[in-house]
């Protein structure tokens, strides 16, 4: 009697174990997952998304999201080539390949691919002058990606991108940097208006010459801008008399001097 409470004691107790062993032993993998499993501490395999089953305490498994990682690089302060104080961060754009090496491989991938980002960071703008770290951001992500890249390939993970954010420079020379660029933009424009004078005049000239070259043609020009004056009586207009006249003044007057010189002479 005794053993028959005790075994219908146990039976639910059994069931209650068996369901929780069950429900512990079913895992759901996302699609962007994948899991890195582990029977009695050694790596037993990699499972793919869906439904998995896993022995309890025997059997671990650990998550792993292969989707792309984006990671902030704090602002770090670093000395250019020519001994400029800047502040630079940016950020960076990875994606785990092998998920068995980024679990097995490294204690902590996204915290380790943080501090290699920085140090590179550090290395490469320290080795730019200011101009070339202020004109030059996509060509040092570039350098930052290919040095984290070869340091991180054995981890298992892929750098997609690595971007700079912002570069801050001291005042004192924002300063300097916005007078240089307002004395560059004057300088400019005072090339760009002396070309402009010197087109302006070399086509005055070309078009005197033109109308020169026309029997009449400085007349003409000369009646045209009479005619854009308009009828406005405040406009007093002075013509000019032809030249033609003027030469025949010219040589009627060289004409009458060698009457006189022959005079002279007889």
């Amino acid at each position: 009697m005794a053993l028959l409470e005790l075994g219908g004691l146990c039976l639910p107790v059994i069931i209650v174990g068996g369901l929780i062993l069950l429900f512990a032993s079913l895992k759901v993998i996302y699609q962007y997952e994948k899991g890195i499993l582990f029977r009695l501490g050694k790596y037993a395999g990699t499972r793919e998304p869906g439904l998995t089953i896993i022995v309890p305490i025997i059997e671990e498994m650990r998550k792993v999201d292969m989707r792309i990682l984006t990671l902030d690089i704090p602002k770090q302060s670093v000395m250019t080539k020519d001994n400029v104080p800047v502040s630079v961060n940016g950020v960076v754009y990875f994606k785990v390949v092998k998920p068995e090496d980024a679990v097995i491989k490294i204690q902590n991938f996204e915290y380790a691919m943080g501090q290699y980002a920085q140090t590179a960071l550090r290395d490469v703008v320290g080795a730019m002058s200011l101009d070339n770290v202020l004109t030059e951001r996509t060509e040092i992500g570039q350098k930052i990606r290919d040095v984290v890249e070869e340091g991180t390939k054995d981890w298992g993970l892929d750098v997609t991108d690595i971007k700079l954010q912002d570069v801050e420079v001291p005042d004192d020379l924002k300063k300097m940097m916005s007078r240089q660029a307002s004395a560059e933009r004057e300088k400019r424009a005072t090339i760009i208006k002396a070309e402009g004078d010197k087109m302006a005049a070399q086509n005055l000239a070309d078009a005197a010459q033109k109308m020169n070259s026309v029997p009449g043609g400085m007349q003409l020009r000369a009646l045209q801008t009479i005619d854009g004056l308009g009828p406005t009586a405040s406009n007093t207009v002075i013509i000019p008399l032809p030249l033609e006249l003027l030469d025949g003044f010219a040589a009627l007057a060289h004409s009458m001097k060698e009457i006189r010189e022959n005079t002279k002479k007889k």
